[in-house]
């Protein structure tokens, strides 16, 4: 451990340049609120709008963000993760100057609190692989995938989980000819759609389309949001039911939720600002567990275990499904494999508390790492010295 107390250090990083830049700080701020302080030394590490990485006591703060220059606050110093094995943790400042010397601070784990691009799509995972740092969620492969919802459905649809009909195209393609694009989607999905860019969550950029005019400018929209879009088709009287994992293998499946929105579908409105909870994040209304059949609720469970595992992953995710009961129909939706307010209440349902909740997130990241240290990363072969022996020419890649 990297404390004399004997607490683990654990660097929470959260923010970045990311739509959902406001949902992942106040998560953050629930997740460092349920860290038992006998038990961790937490360690704020912010990545501001712009991807100006800081660290401060004042990051601690929700009232903190309210301030538009919260880098310039007193105490908040410019920092960087080290991607370097040998430093295994982070430097601030990550530049020195004259009068000023860079400290090292190891770290014990990081857990990471990021919603959509550049955090919970792989990149940060990336980083703390390279650096050998242990962290909370998925690894690199599934936290890709499951942000990408095109790459999603293909997997899934690979391995027999039901999605819903759908088509997805570029930007580029969209802005030199759309014609051909809007003929596709209304003889192959068919209207009402769904406009979704194909990176961020299921609320910014989306919007429901009844008809070639709408669809055409709610494309346009999205556009802004992301290089490549979804158009799915809506399914008519479904429901949404969500279910929370935790595990490595032995994955465990929450009590089923149903979130009850006022719209057609959930708007981000609706799901982080319509009610008052733990840090303001109690969001839409919820029925739990979800008013279905004892067979349709295990039935989604094992599926959203098996869509879990087909993606290799790995600590949280929250699955999220599109139901109608009547007809027998479940659609797997999209996976989040770091979900808004970690899913507390889902798991608070099964009696656990949100520091329950943390506890097993970060033994789940120790043990996933101890697994990683059973794979040999270092061999070395006799191929530099017969390639400096006899040349590189004809040597094959």
């Amino acid at each position: 451990m990297s404390t004399v107390s004997g607490k683990r250090t654990v660097g929470v990083v959260f923010g970045s340049r990311s739509v959902e830049h406001d949902v992942s700080i106040v998560t953050a701020q629930q997740v460092m609120q349920a860290m038992r302080p006998e038990k961790y030394e937490v360690v704020p590490i912010y990545i501001t709008r712009d991807g100006r990485w800081v660290t401060g006591a004042a990051l601690r703060d929700l009232k903190s963000f309210q301030n538009d220059n919260i880098s310039e606050m007193i105490g908040i110093k410019d920092t960087m993760i080290s991607p370097s094995v040998s430093h295994h943790g982070f430097i601030t400042p990550p530049v020195s100057g004259l009068f000023s010397r860079s400290q090292l601070r190891r770290l014990d784990v990081v857990f990471p609190v990021m919603h959509g691009t550049h955090g919970e799509d792989g990149t940060l995972q990336g980083l703390l692989e390279l650096a050998d740092i242990p962290y909370v969620g998925a690894g690199v492969m599934a936290s890709a995938v499951t942000r990408d919802k095109i790459m999603l459905k293909a997997v899934l649809s690979h391995y027999g989980i039901p999605v819903v009909k759908h088509l997805w195209f570029s930007r580029h393609d969209w802005l030199i000819n759309p014609t051909p694009i809007l003929d596709r989607i209304g003889a192959e999905v068919g209207y009402p759609v769904f406009i979704k860019p194909a990176s961020l969550g299921s609320s910014i950029g989306v919007a429901l389309a009844n008809n070639a005019e709408e669809t055409r400018n709610y494309i346009t929209i999205a556009a802004n949001f992301d290089r490549r879009i979804l158009v799915e088709a809506a399914v008519q009287g479904a429901i949404e039911i969500n279910c929370a994992l935790m595990g490595n293998y032995d994955i465990r499946a929450s009590v089923l939720e149903q979130p009850i929105s006022w719209q057609e579908y959930l708007t981000y409105e609706e799901k982080y600002m319509r009610s008052e909870g733990p840090a303001g994040m109690k969001g839409a209304e919820r029925k739990i567990p979800a008013p279905i059949s004892p067979e349709l609720t295990e039935r989604i469970r094992q599926m959203a275990v098996d869509a879990f595992k087909a993606v290799d992953g790995r600590g949280t995710a929250r699955v999220d499904f599109l139901v109608r009961e009547e007809a027998g129909e479940v659609f797997l939706n999209e996976i989040n494999t770091l979900p808004g307010s970690m899913a507390f209440y889902l798991w608070q349902a099964e009696g656990m508390s949100p520091s329950d909740v943390v506890d097993e997130l970060i033994r789940l990241a120790l043990d996933a790492h101890t697994e990683k240290r059973k794979t040999v990363y270092n061999y070395k072969t006799g191929l530099i010295a017969h390639a400096a022996a006899r040349g590189l020419k004809g040597i094959k890649k």
